[in-house]
């Protein structure tokens, strides 16, 4: 990508020069993240920003995907289309975890059907030297983007995001998505030292990717650790969560809600909460009052329809909601989600009806 496809016009250089304050506005997300009454329950769908939508596959049709992360314009569209569709409360930015690493210089690719490929894995101490920082000129198109969604979102509050520094590690050394985490788990238990240095490093590079996000306007962010459910709570606790913590705490300066959701992670809802998080995501496997009990006092909760249940009939889906806010009924603070992410082949019209019965059905 060169300066010319920026909208502005401006080298890439200068694009991070001017940062936005983030938003301070209240709105039923933010304050239920800060566990204060709401009007009523938020909703916002992890992958809402495309996959099910036909506006998305028009818009994105021949581009591929890391090259839509870096268009601001096309960003912009694809992140506004379901606030506009669904009326969500809530937009998440447009992106993909592996865009920071692309961003300093890893030579990886997102396969249709496959997910991020990395052509030389990282396994060695030589192998970690070629990840270096991450500086706001190396994702410049990122401010540049959410300066263009801050005129229309209006007072929908914007999410970032990034990718935590377990599962970015696991597609580095693995080399791609991994089923079994084979060599993942190796490095981790054969070489405990360059194993928490790499981590240590993807730390940085995800704190300072979530920083531009937040400088650009962001009022929150979420960490997904999408493939930590793959460790036992004591790997996790001895290996995994001081990073995690990191960046935490690197970006709690900006008061922002900080959301940490990880998938197949019953076992590790307390160690999510302990690592620093105002809201823990939950996936559908664990009802959110047994998850609150794992987690403990003083965090939301976000969650979590098994995101199958949308192919069901309406009365099925109004059936099972129900049941997840019953479960939510005592919590100090709940924003409605799936448990995980929008599955691609989803009627968008479930997905409206959905925000709208949860409105009306929490409505106070």
């Amino acid at each position: 990508m060169t300066a010319n496809d920026s909208p502005s016009g401006r080298p890439p250089g200068q694009q991070t020069n001017q940062t936005k304050q983030t938003k301070t506005y209240d709105s039923t997300f933010l304050t239920a993240c800060r566990r204060e009454p709401v009007p009523h329950t938020p909703v916002w769908f992890m992958r809402q920003a495309g996959r099910s939508l036909p506006e998305y596959l028009k818009v994105r049709e021949g581009i591929p995907m890391l090259e839509s992360c870096m268009r601001p314009e096309l960003v912009s569209e694809i992140t506004m289309q379901p606030v506009r569709r669904h009326k969500v409360d809530a937009a998440i930015y447009f992106s993909d975890i592996v865009v920071p690493l692309k961003a300093i210089g890893v030579d990886l690719d997102i396969k249709p059907g496959v997910g991020p490929v990395v052509a030389e894995p990282i396994r060695s101490r030589a192998d970690l030297a070629r990840l270096r920082e991450l500086t706001p000129e190396d994702v410049w198109y990122v401010t540049e983007a959410i300066g263009l969604l801050a005129g229309e979102l209006g007072e929908t509050p914007l999410i970032g995001f990034a990718g935590a520094p377990f599962t970015l590690a696991s597609y580095l050394v693995e080399g791609g998505p991994s089923r079994n985490h084979e060599h993942t788990k190796a490095l981790m238990y054969g070489d405990p030292q360059l194993w928490a240095d790499l981590l240590d490093r993807l730390a940085a590079i995800t704190s300072s990717f979530l920083k531009v996000q937040i400088e650009a306007g962001a009022s929150a962010v979420q960490l997904f650790d999408s493939w930590v459910g793959a460790l036992a709570p004591a790997d996790y606790r001895r290996q995994v969560l001081p990073a995690s913590a990191k960046v935490f705490q690197a970006v709690a300066e900006y008061g922002v809600p900080r959301i940490h959701f990880g998938v197949g992670t019953g076992e590790l809802l307390g160690l999510l909460g302990e690592a620093g998080a105002d809201v823990v995501g939950v996936d559908w496997r664990v009802p959110l009052d047994e998850a609150a009990r794992r987690v403990g006092p003083g965090k939301a909760l976000q969650g979590n329809l098994d995101p199958a249940v949308l192919f069901a009939t309406p009365e099925a889906v109004e059936a099972k909601t129900r049941e997840v806010l019953a479960a939510a009924a005592g919590l100090e603070g709940h924003v409605f989600n799936l448990g995980h992410g929008v599955l691609p082949t989803t009627d968008p019209d479930a997905l409206t009806r959905l925000v709208e019965f949860v409105h009306t059905e929490t409505a106070r």
